[in-house]
């Protein structure tokens, strides 16, 4: 019986030793919400890394609230985590830059943070040391050109926004009217460069495709003068496709002629075959599951205090109905 009894104390330490000898130091990412493809792209590189490094002592590591509408959620997971002894790191996608940005101070961790797709406003970058993902204002700066060069002449606009507290949708903005208006900063554009937001625009949907395809048809209705929408992501494209291609199916031979302008952020999901039929002038795309990717081993060489860049830009994608074949990186 002694015997038995030191075997089974024996294997259960074996088996404690194991385990602890498995455990794994956790590289967070932490993104808006698990309900949008946009951050499961990101999920697929975060895991592609896993796969390519299953050696290693880290392990990438992917969370989020179910839905990328809820930012306290996004805001106790940040925070949870953070309490968690084998979060060595925590690369954060911000829904509310300015909630987050106070989760970290409060929470005022010791481990690198950074930011990932979304970054903090300008005045909370020194929370985070470096921002990995789209060059935001250049990507909103391109979607303006897009529209600008189908429209020359201007006309009246309508810009489509996700959540109002995210800072990479607002620099999106911001970019596009930049490039509209041949003028930097401006709040809102009342003819600038021939350009006019009308009312009730910008429209903030919280990322909810549907939802953005029916500010669209009210805005439309409201405005049957409207020249363009300029749609700061691509919630209602790869969201609500089937609604998207009801509402400008029958304005396809408008938008082939220019006469109507539709520029559009993201290549995700059915994207790109909307761009194929017509039904968008142009998108400019990211590349979540490169951020995804990079993001691993970015927070590594930060946790060895190693030189990292910040920014670290991804690169964009860009796509009309005559490069859709040959647009995306591969």
């Amino acid at each position: 019986m002694k015997k038995s009894l030191l075997l089974v104390a024996a294997s259960l330490a074996l088996t404690f030793g194991a385990s602890e000898a498995m455990a794994k130091k956790q590289l967070v990412i932490v993104v808006k919400g698990l309900d949008n493809p946009f951050f499961e792209a990101i999920n697929q590189g975060c895991q592609k890394w896993n796969k390519e490094n299953a050696d290693s002592e880290y392990e990438c590591f992917y969370t989020g609230p179910a839905s990328t509408s809820d930012e306290a959620g996004e805001a106790q997971i940040v925070q949870d985590m953070l309490s968690k002894p084998d979060t060595v790191a925590m690369a954060i996608s911000p829904s509310n830059a300015k909630l987050i940005a106070q989760t970290l101070k409060t929470a005022a961790p010791t481990i690198p943070i950074m930011t990932i797709d979304a970054d903090l406003a300008a005045e909370d970058s020194a929370l985070r040391m470096t921002y990995l993902g789209t060059d935001n204002t250049l990507m909103g700066k391109r979607i303006g050109d897009y529209i600008k060069a189908a429209a020359p002449g201007g006309g009246k606009i309508c810009t489509i926004e996700g959540n109002p507290g995210a800072d990479n949708i607002l620099r999106r903005a911001q970019g596009m009217r930049d490039s509209l208006s041949g003028k930097e900063g401006l709040a809102a554009l009342a003819g600038e460069g021939g350009w006019t937001e009308v009312a009730g625009c910008p429209v903030f949907t919280n990322d909810d495709g549907a939802k953005g395809v029916q500010a669209m048809t009210d805005i439309l209705a409201a405005n049957p003068d409207l020249k363009a929408f300029g749609i700061m992501g691509g919630w209602p494209l790869f969201g609500a496709p089937q609604p998207y291609r009801d509402l400008f199916g029958p304005m396809a031979a408008k938008i082939a002629a220019n006469e109507f302008v539709i520029g559009a952020a993201d290549t995700l999901g059915d994207e790109v075959a909307i761009a194929r039929e017509g039904l968008v002038t142009a998108l400019v795309g990211q590349r979540p599951f490169e951020m995804g990717y990079l993001a691993p081993s970015t927070m590594i060489s930060l946790i060895k205090g190693e030189k990292v860049a910040d920014p670290v830009f991804t690169g964009l994608d860009e796509c009309t109905k005559d490069t859709v074949d040959t647009c995306i990186q591969k």
